[in-house]
């Protein structure tokens, strides 16, 4: 059976974004047709500055809202990744296959030191090497496919790159994946600023639905969606960035055309009101569930626990193998 691997890191809120983008894909398709792994990426958390206990929370929040979205443990794993030692593990090994120039070229680390030094704040190492986590994180459980973004295609390439790189320098170790676009995600752009992608990290949140959002928080927020010059309502991603986004976000929620959508209104304010009222429609029964799953801790502890052991059984004999084929002694 086909093998998946993605990951979410605990950076922010959960958002609409993130949902329609990614974890539906992981609920209706991926956890169904694959043996699937999903992992709240927490290390990956830490190589910018951070307070502690907000990295804890979210990362709580995150699994909890994973599993309120539909991912079922009965048919996929869920963990935290920072309760397997062997991603770590492996992230040396990788380090030492890498090289500087390949971290270095990384565009999100250009774009994200760029923009911590512009703050005034210096770059951690980690910023640099964590792509090289990233790769540990899919090779150690013999990932074949890569869910995810075009934003993080570079760094599948680059988990590639470095699985070619070691079996032919130690010997055959790691299945070599690729990545897989989400065949039913929806690309969802920040409400005030339709040409960036809704982020959950982003400092202004005026334009970001979250998943927790109060119905009328959210409400407010598609209601004062940034649209276009003119009164036409039409999908036309380079002309009409804010209206197209609103026919795409009403599209992946109904399960309709944006074009065809397009057609059926005259004006701004009903395309406003429709895409608000399906949104809301999709947040309501997962932050039902949400609700719930919060009033039984113990529940998502033991998915996170019985997770983390199932990760770590499949990951440590590859990273085992591959510590014996760079030349490490065997522990005894």
């Amino acid at each position: 059976m086909t093998r998946i691997f993605s990951g979410i890191k605990p950076t922010g809120h959960l958002t609409l974004g993130n949902y329609l983008g990614a974890v539906r894909q992981w609920v209706e398709v991926d956890q169904h047709k694959a043996d699937a792994l999903f992992s709240v990426v927490d290390l990956h958390a830490l190589t910018v500055d951070h307070d502690p206990a907000r990295v804890r929370r979210l990362s709580r929040q995150t699994a909890t809202l994973l599993l309120a979205a539909g991912l079922d443990p009965a048919l996929c794993t869920l963990f935290v990744q920072s309760h397997v030692d062997e991603h770590t593990r492996l992230s040396y090994l990788l380090e030492c296959t890498a090289s500087d120039g390949e971290m270095r070229r990384m565009i999100q680390y250009k774009e994200k030191a760029a923009r911590e030094q512009a703050a005034g704040g210096s770059v951690r190492l980690s910023l640099l090497t964590y792509p090289v986590l990233m790769a540990a994180d899919i090779l150690a459980y013999a990932a074949d496919e890569v869910p995810v973004g075009d934003d993080q295609a570079q760094h599948v390439e680059l988990t590639r790159d470095l699985a070619v790189r070691f079996n032919q320098r130690y010997g055959h170790t790691f299945t070599v994946p690729k990545a897989v676009l989400p065949s039913v995600a929806a690309r969802v752009m920040d409400l005030q600023s339709p040409t960036v992608k809704m982020g959950k990290s982003h400092g202004e949140t005026a334009g970001i639905v979250y998943l927790l959002d109060e119905p009328d928080a959210a409400r407010r927020k598609i209601m004062r969606a940034v649209t276009d010059s003119g009164s036409e309502v039409v999908h036309d991603r380079e002309n009409r960035p804010g209206v197209t986004n609103l026919l795409e976000i009403l599209a992946a929620c109904t399960g309709g055309r944006p074009a065809e959508l397009a057609a059926g209104y005259s004006s701004y304010g009903a395309l406003k009101r429709d895409t608000a009222d399906a949104v809301l429609e999709v947040l309501r029964p997962l932050q039902e569930r949400h609700t719930a799953l919060c009033g039984d801790p113990g529940y998502v502890d033991a998915v996170l626990r019985e997770g983390a052991e199932r990760a770590r059984s499949l990951a440590r004999p590859t990273v085992d193998a591959a510590y014996r084929a760079i030349g490490l002694l065997p522990a005894y």
